[in-house]
């Protein structure tokens, strides 16, 4: 019913506290998947994950870029949200008072995604045990792998794809004004 990089993300988000794994996981999940309404849902929880991530690392700008921008997202889909498992009215209640809390500077802390769904819980819980994991764990804010993992990474791909995409709006606009 739920989809294994789903149940992933979940683990990672709330026993890893591995934000930046959520976001590759559930980023590659969201390109890979045949089109649908839910694609919009898997935006969202990329840029929760993203967000808490540069909270986490005291980017206070990018994180309330990422939450603000999937807050308006998520609230367009609350339908979506709630199919997946989640309380999309406590998600949302979640995500503005964090974004409140980033903005007065209050300083991070684990955020837990609110499941709703019975059977969701069950196959989150079952996905846990067989990892041999909890269900839910604290961020370990001294872990300095898992804090800045994103700056460990190859990155030439990224920046390859932004070059071609600024190379294509480049091309367009000049097509535009012939």
């Amino acid at each position: 019913m739920y989809p294994q990089p789903y149940l992933d993300y979940l683990i990672q988000f709330h026993v890893e506290r591995d934000y930046f794994e959520c976001h590759e996981i559930l980023e590659e999940y969201w390109k890979n998947s045949p089109p649908d309404q839910r694609k919009a849902v898997w935006v969202g929880l990329i840029q929760i994950a993203v967000a808490l991530y540069h909270q986490r690392r005291g980017n206070q700008n990018g994180a309330i870029k990422m939450l603000t921008s999937a807050i308006r997202l998520l609230e367009q889909h609350l339908e979506d949200v709630q199919q997946l498992g989640l309380d999309s009215a406590a998600l949302h209640l979640l995500l503005t008072k964090r974004l409140e809390e980033i903005r007065t500077g209050i300083a991070y802390r684990s955020l837990s995604l609110p499941i709703r769904e019975e059977a969701l819980q069950r196959a989150y819980e079952h996905a846990c045990a067989l990892r041999n994991a909890p269900v839910s764990r604290e961020s370990d804010l001294n872990d300095h792998y898992l804090m800045n993992k994103h700056t460990l990474r190859d990155r030439t791909d990224v920046f390859a794809e932004r070059q071609r995409q600024i190379d294509l709006r480049e091309q367009r606009r000049k097509a535009s004004e012939k």
